[in-house]
């Protein structure tokens, strides 16, 4: 396992991160402590989780992610010194989480203090936000005309992000966080908190982590230009495109326990015709080279210029130990040409 800092950090994180979001949901505790087991001992050290989860999110099961985690640090304290914990959160929309309101500089740090407190410990290694206060181009809503762009107060939106991140700032004085990020942001508004922080003299983000999988690869190349020229670590959030890139949702199937058997707040977007499509004809260029089709997608954002860490999850340590292996693996330049034939032929798929 190779390790990087985060963006102009000291903080180094392995080039795999350990996603949390189906513990407590799909995942009992134990199952869940089974997982960071086998993460740690193949060098996992960065763990991803937020105040949400678990997902699908609702109300019951809200914050249960970060409880377990939290359990799993008590039982023995050495724990926590080897992992770079994270944690985000939320923007608006969440009706039982500050009833959906936006965030604010008390509500940060609010959060914050409910999370440390879920998670047992005094600090965090990376505090993110979870999307912006405005509305933006991720969660399936990047198609044109359903974001109205022009109605936002760019004034308005970018005295918030001032407010945040002086929130954040506070925090990492305090010796509450050790550094902030962003996640499902643009552009405009990495770079808006990037300016904010010059011109302020605040904490600098660090990172960002957006989805980019084979089916979502929309930050290539206009946010990872700004990454790699700003700086910033680049996490990509569901390189499986939420398990489809496994195959097992071809033809309309629904395995048991699993995400689309599921009901889902923003809908399963994913789930289009071409996207069927653009699954199948990647299932074909693995087989044409022996490869399993879960584990090719993920080499290939592994591998993709511009990606800090990777963000993985699992429901079984099975399963995790398939995605893990897939890090090892280098895809040969014909296999790497082949994918992005299919790429060309299904651009947008959902």
């Amino acid at each position: 396992m190779q390790y990087i800092n985060l963006g102009k950090s000291q903080i180094q994180v392995s080039q795999v991160c350990l996603g949390t979001m189906t513990w407590g949901g799909q995942n009992s505790q134990q199952q869940a402590f089974e997982q960071l087991d086998y993460a740690l001992s193949q060098g996992i050290n960065f763990i991803d989780t937020a105040e949400m989860y678990s997902i699908p999110p609702k109300p019951e099961t809200s914050g249960s992610t970060e409880t377990i985690i939290g359990n799993w640090l008590s039982q023995d304290p050495s724990r926590r010194d080897k992992v770079i914990l994270a944690s985000k959160a939320v923007g608006p929309g969440i009706n039982w989480i500050r009833e959906g309101s936006p965030l604010t500089k008390e509500t940060v740090k609010h959060a914050l203090e409910q999370s440390l407190t879920r998670l047992k410990t005094d600090y965090l290694d990376l505090y993110q936000i979870h999307w912006p206060n405005r509305n933006s181009p991720h969660f399936g809503k990047h198609w044109p005309n359903r974001l109205n762009l022009s109605a936002v107060d760019s004034a308005e939106q970018t005295d918030m992000m001032l407010a945040i991140l002086e929130a954040l700032d506070e925090s990492i004085k305090a010796g509450k966080i050790r550094a902030c990020g962003l996640s499902n942001e643009t552009p405009w508004g990495i770079n808006q908190f990037l300016k904010l922080s010059e011109a302020h003299n605040l904490a600098r983000i660090v990172s960002i982590q957006n989805e980019f999988n084979l089916l979502h690869l929309k930050d290539n190349p206009y946010v990872l230009e700004t990454c790699i020229n700003e700086g910033v670590s680049y996490l990509p959030w569901s390189p499986l495109a939420g398990g489809a890139l496994t195959g097992k949702y071809v033809n309309g199937a629904r395995p048991n326990n699993t995400r689309w058997s599921m009901v889902q707040r923003n809908g399963l977007f994913r789930d289009t015709l071409h996207t069927d499509k653009a699954i199948i004809a990647f299932k074909q260029v693995a087989d044409k080279y022996k490869l399993n089709l879960g584990q090719m997608a993920l080499a290939y954002i592994y591998q993709f210029e511009g990606v800090s860490s990777t963000i993985i999850g699992a429901t079984s340590v099975e399963q995790l130990k398939q995605n893990i292996q897939a890090y090892s693996m280098t895809l040969e330049q014909e296999v790497i040409d082949s994918i992005n034939q299919v790429i060309k032929s299904y651009p947008m798929p959902f």
